[in-house]
């Protein structure tokens, strides 16, 4: 049995944080000592932050003491000067901590191409360690600390009940746009009390990352800065021992893919400018992939995200957006579904409209102007893959934010 609780990061065993905000510059330290891996960004343009990360863990044998994290500038594109400067963040945490640097993840977000203030971040940690704590208050001080443009702070965790014992997984993230990102989201920081070598954490955590974050879309942007790392502190006594297959392996990974879910629908529904949360499900293909395309192409569709920003009952758009994700479907058995949850319209049923008349359209409407809407398509090709994904509206608010973020 999985179960919510409060404290995020925080809530597990061996793990305390915390953050400052100072202007739109801020910083958040993590401090928990366990075997570790990673995700990043697929973009070809890869920051310093997550170049110096991925290289720790590849050559430390898959181990982190702490993660730092700063908000405000990403140290991306900054080429031989932005690694010295990301090094710099590892080594001046590692010192104090007594640790060494190769046992640090570093992670950045903010504007792309300026010069990292080095100096500013020495500062903040000379604040943030004092107050670590494995506390709400400090987990709160820490998601606050990585956020940009997101508007809310992001956290869940959770407990997990098993025959083995229990056991907790909790993260943190912040992401609001420039969000696609073929990875997870803009930053995101896990950590679970149960122990698991290095090698079966990656694997649980790239599993639980093509069904989360993978599946979110604020604008199609991809991030160079884009980074989840995961990090276990074995302090529950609970060992996940194999990855084949076992329960008690199964009962992990579905504990990561609840936390993983949950911030990725927290980034979703806080995209740049956003008012609703889109969930969007496609049922019926042939291939994962295939349900993959569709229901990504649908949250993607600036036309789908503008329609249900403005309420408009131009559900044709979703027919469209499908048609051309290259998932392969024949129109003419396609059954397309819209609900706020409580009410539902039939729009498509085996490739034929149900109903076109106004009463349908003023129903949909009124569906597409609740907080949450949900698309249900099934192409009808008698395959059985389905897959989720997640958007948000597009609206006015998203080009305001972005046509002036460095000024």
């Amino acid at each position: 049995m999985i179960q919510e609780i409060k404290g995020g990061v925080c809530a597990v065993d061996g793990v305390k944080a915390f953050g400052v905000k100072e202007g739109k510059y801020g910083l958040a330290i993590i401090t928990a000592k366990g075997n570790a891996a990673g995700v990043y960004t697929k973009n070809k343009v890869v920051a310093a932050p997550v170049i110096v990360t991925k290289e720790n863990l590849e050559t430390n044998g898959g181990f982190l003491e702490a993660v730092i994290a700063n908000s405000g500038n990403a140290n991306a594109f900054t080429g031989e000067e932005g690694l010295k400067d990301a090094n710099a963040m590892a080594k001046s945490i590692a010192e104090k901590l007594g640790v060494d640097p190769k046992y640090i993840g570093v992670a950045s977000t903010g504007v792309i191409g300026r010069k990292l203030h080095i100096d500013k971040i020495k500062e903040q940690i000379c604040t943030v360690l004092p107050n670590l704590a494995a506390t709400e208050k400090a987990n709160d001080e820490a998601m606050k600390a990585i956020m940009t443009t997101d508007l809310v702070p992001k956290g869940f965790a959770v407990e997990a009940q098993t025959s083995a014992g229990n056991f907790r997984v909790g993260g943190i993230a912040k992401g609001s746009g420039m969000i696609e990102p073929n990875m997870g989201t803009m930053l995101s920081f896990v950590y679970t009390d149960a122990e698991v070598r290095s090698d079966i954490l990656h694997s649980a955590l790239k599993e639980a990352v093509q069904k989360t974050f993978n599946m979110i879309v604020v604008d199609g942007d991809t991030s160079t800065n884009d980074m989840c790392l995961l990090t276990a502190t074995g302090k529950s006594g609970v060992v996940i021992q194999s990855f084949e297959n076992t329960s008690l392996y199964e009962e992990f990974q579905n504990a990561l893919e609840t936390v993983l879910k949950e911030l990725a629908k927290k980034i979703a529904k806080d995209g740049e400018g956003a008012t609703k949360l889109i969930e969007c499900t496609v049922a019926g293909a042939y291939t994962e992939d295939d349900a993959i395309a569709a229901s990504k192409a649908i949250v993607r569709s600036p036309l789908v995200k503008t329609a249900i920003f403005g309420n408009d009952p131009n559900w044709g758009r979703i027919v469209a957006a499908a048609g051309y994700s290259g998932a392969d479907f024949d129109q003419s058995k396609i059954t397309l579904e819209m609900s706020d949850g409580c009410n539902s319209v039939s729009l498509v049923s085996n490739g034929k409209i149900t109903k076109n008349d106004d009463a349908t359209l003023d129903k949909l409407k009124s569906i597409m102007a609740a907080e949450t809407i949900f698309i249900k398509m099934d192409l009808g090709t008698g395959g059985k893959e389905t897959a989720t994904a997640w958007g948000c509206d597009l609206t006015y608010d998203y080009v305001k934010i972005n046509a002036d973020y460095t000024t």
